[in-house]
């Protein structure tokens, strides 16, 4: 059994119905739902009862946009039945500066700039996610061994035991030589942005999730936790502009193959095409007289009225 959260309701799910379709909500899989990894149940709770007397307010700003999600902003209208501005990507709308809480390392894209267009292989999992030294190894081994360069970012004392990447053999860069690059933290947006880059492996927060749809950047999904699940399952199944890494191991044979379908086969390449074709929605959605454009306008307005 495990522990789920709908809409508020605490849920235990036998492991034999995870993968079955959740009334009134297609596409998601009970597997697919957020789920609660904090530690103390009561705090969650408590966390929950405060979010549900709040969620009456004057106006919703959403950082979304029609293209993606016409249909689920249809119905939380009709719910809320308050103004509604969903005004996305908010990080197109920013300046071009960093908000980074890390120190980017720039010294990636100069090594970008060296790689041919769509062969590289971006891994970032976020500020949160951790893993051990074995699945430092295992990443590591199946990213060398897809033959694809690889842009990895491993974040200061991400991997438990060690304050950065000490673990991995002294052989270990030798033998990818050019072909990788491992950075502290990366400038995302820049390197989504970039004619090397052809896939994404994250996993799948919204902000990474908007990031790389906006730039055209296919995507292999594994989420940790919260809506990481949900967004995997629109890109992997709805908007189909990505994959899902199945296994709930991480293992090299399989990270291999999973890298190698996104870069090489045609299933990938025929991700790329949806991707890039729902950039070009993203693009149409923030143009002059595009649904953002106008919710934009609307929410000055709506403010200026005050």
């Amino acid at each position: 059994m495990e522990l789920w959260i709908l809409n508020g309701i605490i849920l235990w799910i036998a492991g034999s119905t995870l993968h079955d379709p959740v009334p009134e909500l297609h596409p998601l899989r009970f597997k697919d739902l957020p789920i609660s990894r904090l530690g103390d149940l009561e705090v969650f709770l408590q966390v929950l009862a405060n979010m549900y007397k709040k969620k009456f307010s004057s106006p919703i700003i959403w950082n979304t946009m029609d293209c993606l999600e016409q249909s689920s902003l249809t119905q939380q209208q009709q719910q809320f039945q308050v103004p509604f501005f969903p005004i996305g990507p908010l990080h197109k709308l920013a300046p071009p500066s960093s908000s980074s809480l890390l120190e980017e390392d720039g010294s990636c894209i100069t090594w970008l700039d060296k790689q041919s267009p769509k062969s590289v292989i971006y891994v970032s999992w976020g500020s949160l996610a951790c893993m051990d030294a074995k699945d430092l190894a295992e990443v590591a081994w199946g990213l060398a061994n897809s033959n694809q360069p690889f842009l990895w970012v491993v974040r200061p004392s991400s991997v438990r035991g060690s304050q950065w990447i000490e673990q991995l053999p002294e052989t270990y860069m030798d033998t990818v030589g050019e072909r990788c690059h491992i950075v502290k933290w990366a400038p995302q947006k820049e390197v989504l942005r970039h004619r090397a880059v052809g896939g994404f492996w994250s996993h799948c927060g919204w902000n990474s999730t908007l990031e790389s749809i906006s730039e055209g950047v296919p995507m292999i999904c594994r989420p940790y936790s919260g809506d990481q699940r949900v967004n995997t399952r629109y890109i992997s199944h709805v908007w189909k502009v990505g994959l899902e890494f199945e296994s709930d191991e991480l293992e090299r044979v399989e990270i291999e193959r999973a890298v190698r379908r996104l870069m090489v086969d045609g299933e990938g390449e025929e991700m790329r095409q949806k991707a890039m074709e729902l950039k070009e929605k993203v693009e149409i959605c923030r143009s002059e007289g595009g649904s953002s454009n106008r919710a934009l306008k609307e929410l000055v307005e709506y403010i200026s009225s005050f």
